[in-house]
């Protein structure tokens, strides 16, 4: 992928000398990101070999609202070598550097987003898991989406990881018995479709002055049960040592009787995310060969499928 320079001479080669400050502002799994300005203004262009990412943001901009801003796509095209994309830039700090205290004043808008995400209209779309550049899933039921996690098929992203798995040293035990329980465990009449982001984490969620400024990165984004958000804190969170404090499940339950929300088999549908969860990370984790963290994960997996109710 380009560097910062090639990143301003493609810039440069395209806008003209209205371009300036390029700088690199982060690099995730499948792209890499610059800040510019031009024109005064403040953008971010990203370069990545796929655009099917690019085109989820433009997808989910849709449904910026004052609780859940998702910043404008302004351009997706080709590059020599792949693809890019240009979006307006967004403010504030990462969610991820947030201290105990600082975490604990962001929750009400925390939940405001989740929550405004929930009654985003999907009905202009179809399917359950993960979503394509049209907007659309592919499976017919969230257990089937679920259940997919055990797959390996030709031409995903991450093609190769179940034979990695198998040859770690961590093995596929872990992922075995903690599908078993996932497939166990999945209530049969979570039929609800709602938007998920399923990436609230690495650097994906600005924050300024304790309200969330920004969702970036939809790339991983999916349609099913709501709680797959809520999870990916709740999973994650003994990887943020500064927030040990912070019960976001007991927090969740809190906000969802004070807006008078039921949430029927509220702790299975959250285990089973959970379980998904880990699931997904073992299967990355085995593709990228990041053995250690592949342990991490599969113990982590096995520690809230045993807690399951």
């Amino acid at each position: 992928m380009l560097n910062a320079g090639d990143a301003e001479a493609f810039l440069v080669a395209r806008f003209g000398r209205r371009v300036s400050e390029v700088s690199a502002v982060g690099q995730g799994a499948w792209s890499r990101a610059y800040g510019f300005r031009r024109d005064g203004a403040e953008y971010i262009v990203r370069f990545s070999a796929l655009d099917e990412d690019f085109h989820k943001d433009r997808i989910a901009a849709r449904y910026s609202s004052p609780d859940l801003p998702i910043p404008a796509v302004v351009e997706i095209g080709e590059t020599q070598d792949g693809f890019f994309a240009i979006s307006k830039r967004a403010s504030g700090e990462f969610l991820d550097d947030l201290s105990e205290v600082e975490m604990g004043k962001l929750l009400p808008s925390l939940f405001a987003a989740l929550d405004a995400a929930r009654r985003v209209d999907l009905s202009s779309s179809t399917g359950y898991g993960s979503w394509s550049a049209d907007g659309n899933a592919p499976h017919a039921s969230w257990r089937a989406a679920l259940l997919t996690i055990a797959e390996d098929p030709p031409g995903e992203r991450t093609h190769g990881w179940r034979g990695r798995l198998i040859a770690s040293p961590t093995g596929s035990g872990p992922f075995e018995k903690a599908f078993t329980r996932l497939d166990a465990l999945i209530p049969d009449f979570v039929e609800d479709r709602h938007l998920i982001h399923s990436d609230l984490l690495n650097f994906n969620v600005l924050v300024a002055d304790s309200q969330i400024s920004a969702v970036i990165d939809w790339g991983c984004a999916m349609y099913g049960d709501f709680l797959y958000d809520l999870a990916w804190f709740e999973f994650w969170s003994p990887w943020y040592r500064a927030w040990r404090g912070i019960d976001f499940r007991s927090e969740a339950i809190r906000h969802y009787s004070s807006i008078g929300l039921s949430v029927p088999r509220f702790e299975e549908r959250l285990t089973c995310c959970l379980i998904h969860i880990g699931l997904a990370a073992q299967a990355y984790n085995a593709f990228k060969e990041r053995w250690d963290a592949l342990e991490e994960t599969a113990r982590r997996t096995l520690e809230v499928a045993r807690a399951s109710p």
